[in-house]
């Protein structure tokens, strides 16, 4: 049940200019800041939000900026990738949120709310690669790395950047956006495996300024404007090693992952009513019969 005070607060975030406001502090973000004025503001934000730095790869003298700073690289070994060709494997450090089938009508549930994948991927026909698949959700909050990862094996077929709005991806704003997912901005990356189509989705949220992508993408559209799509020819799709880097968020935000019919298999994490810890290359799914994701 949304209390009222969490309808309150959605009130007024549907009264602000989110993108307007996200957009301006992304530029703030990337601005270069003298080191003795950022270390001790980063070191508040480190014990805020409980971040372990001793994880991070910290440049000489520190870092320049905010972004530099969200978009930290981790450390050799800090992450292991499960080796286990019939796993799924997590793209993000995070809170595996929920998890769960496609319907033949291809729409899926998350936290009571349905979605339609074809408004998710704004692409009816891709959408169809997903009937009687399964999905799964990673949240990314501000103290987690913020660089997202192939959850599978494969080649780039299509990254599509779709405009949007950009509602917070929290517990509150899940509750009490209907669509959530599907009405902010994100960027698609179409992967084909060895068990069929894997959809990829970064999910931007408010005051987060910024996607990055490891491969090549479209230009970001304007705010009202159309999808910008990148398409690959064969000889220069990009491959995918599972683990592999693919992108990242500035601040915190939201992954979600649609697997096709043919990754049929079991769920390794927990999932339900509370969140599960995962962090990169974790395994999240296996097949049943042991055959390669």
């Amino acid at each position: 049940m949304v209390s009222l005070r969490s309808r309150a607060a959605a009130s007024i975030l549907h009264l602000l200019p989110r993108g307007r406001i996200t957009r301006a502090l992304g530029h703030f973000t990337e601005a270069r800041i003298p080191r003795p004025l950022l270390r001790p503001v980063l070191a508040l934000y480190g014990r805020a939000y409980d971040v372990v730095m001793d994880e991070a790869v910290v440049p000489e003298g520190g870092f320049r900026s905010f972004n530099e700073f969200f978009t930290r690289a981790l450390r050799p070994g800090v992450h292991t990738i499960d080796p286990d060709p019939a796993t799924v494997v997590s793209p993000a450090d995070g809170r595996l949120d929920d998890a769960g089938p496609i319907s033949a009508d291809r729409r899926f549930s998350v936290k009571g709310q349905s979605y339609d994948a074809a408004t998710l991927l704004d692409d009816a026909a891709a959408a169809r690669a997903y009937e009687g698949g399964h999905y799964f959700i990673v949240y990314l909050s501000p103290r987690d790395y913020h660089r997202v990862h192939s959850p599978v094996d494969g080649r780039v077929r299509e990254v599509r950047h779709i405009p949007g709005d950009l509602f917070p991806v929290n517990a509150m704003g899940v509750r009490t956006v209907p669509g959530l997912f599907a009405r902010n901005e994100r960027v698609v990356v179409h992967v084909d495996t060895p068990y069929g189509s894997a959809a990829v989705v970064f999910v931007g949220a408010f005051v987060v300024g910024k996607i990055t992508l490891a491969i090549d993408a479209p230009p970001r559209p304007e705010l009202g404007g159309r999808a910008a799509v990148r398409t690959f020819a064969d000889d220069t799709r990009p491959t995918l090693l599972k683990g592999a880097e693919l992108g990242a968020f500035q601040l915190g935000s939201t992954v979600v992952v649609l697997l096709s019919p043919a990754a049929r298999g079991r769920w390794v994490a927990a999932h339900g009513v509370d969140p599960v810890p995962v962090r990169v290359g974790d395994a999240v799914a296996r097949a049943l019969d042991g055959e390669a994701y």
